[in-house]
């Protein structure tokens, strides 16, 4: 199966995201890329963006934006020009599924601006499929191209996004799930005791995406190392003031998926009440 990897407005973390993946030398012994920026590859940029090169799927990373050129071509007008002819296209990242970092008036991700509709790929939408991540998850992607190689069927979200991967919070399998339904806070960053959401940003319990259940380099996550999830892959992400949560009379503004205000608040008085001497203690001892 023939993939042709085409980069927009990005920063390239996607490309060397997908260098993590572990099974990598297998992965290349069972798809080839007609063209990606930093493999040897049989075609050059200037080859695929002036003649028709036959390919399967078309990953597109980084934000378009109308105008943009290279080699005097129009990237938009070569990304339908092979849009037309694969059976999948994917975007991969957020910047290229949502606009992501880069996202301005006049730029936007390849079928959506954050989470409106951007209609100038309208008709490519029924063979779309959105990855989004800063960067991606190398097992979201790779695993995704085995399941269309292999035609299992993908049961898609909304925002065309695969159910399997972004159908779960970050906050599902949280190691730190105890401490959040205690409404015990880190009080450092880097430590392993306490829940990050309260007083530090973390976003997991909004946050669609398998972090904590596919974990990055098969050994860790943000969450597990200390650090707060930011929602990277949500259609609003960056949102400024990581490392805070905003609050209102004490109660976080934004709280998690699908809890009522009035719910919650009685879920912490009760939770709160509870002095359990374990989640005091260390449990690696400096």
């Amino acid at each position: 199966m023939k993939l042709l990897w085409l980069s927009a407005l990005t920063c390239h973390g996607n490309v060397h995201s997908f260098f993590n993946y572990p099974q990598i030398e297998k992965f290349l012994d069972d798809f080839s890329f007609i063209y990606h920026p930093s493999l040897q590859t049989p075609y050059t940029l200037e080859d695929i963006f002036t003649h028709d090169i036959a390919c399967d799927i078309l990953l597109i990373d980084g934000t378009l934006e109308d105008g943009l050129e290279k080699f005097g071509v129009e990237i938009n007008h070569v990304i339908e020009r092979y849009a037309k002819k694969v059976k999948k296209i994917i975007t991969v990242g957020t910047c290229a599924s949502f606009g992501g970092i880069f996202l301005a008036d006049n730029r936007y991700g390849f079928l959506y601006h954050q989470e409106q509709p951007h209609h100038r790929f309208d008709s490519f939408r029924e063979k779309t499929i959105t990855l989004s991540g800063c960067p991606i998850q190398p097992q979201t992607l790779v695993h995704t191209l085995y399941a269309i190689k292999k035609e299992y069927k993908i049961s898609l979200d909304n925002l065309l996004r695969p159910q399997e991967y972004y159908g779960y919070t970050v906050h599902n399998g949280c190691l730190r799930n105890e401490y959040f339904e205690y409404k015990i806070d880190a009080y450092h960053y880097g430590e392993l005791e306490g829940c990050i959401f309260y007083d530090h940003g973390c976003q997991a319990p909004y946050t669609h995406g398998s972090c904590n259940r596919i974990l990055w380099n098969e050994s860790s996550s943000k969450t597990r190392s200390g650090s707060p999830c930011f929602g990277c892959t949500q259609p609003s992400f960056p949102k400024t003031r990581l490392f805070f949560t905003k609050k209102n009379m004490g109660i976080p503004q934004y709280l998690p998926t699908g809890i009522p205000k009035r719910a919650y608040l009685s879920l912490a008085g009760v939770a709160k009440a509870f002095k359990i001497e374990r989640f005091s203690q260390k449990i690696v001892e400096d």
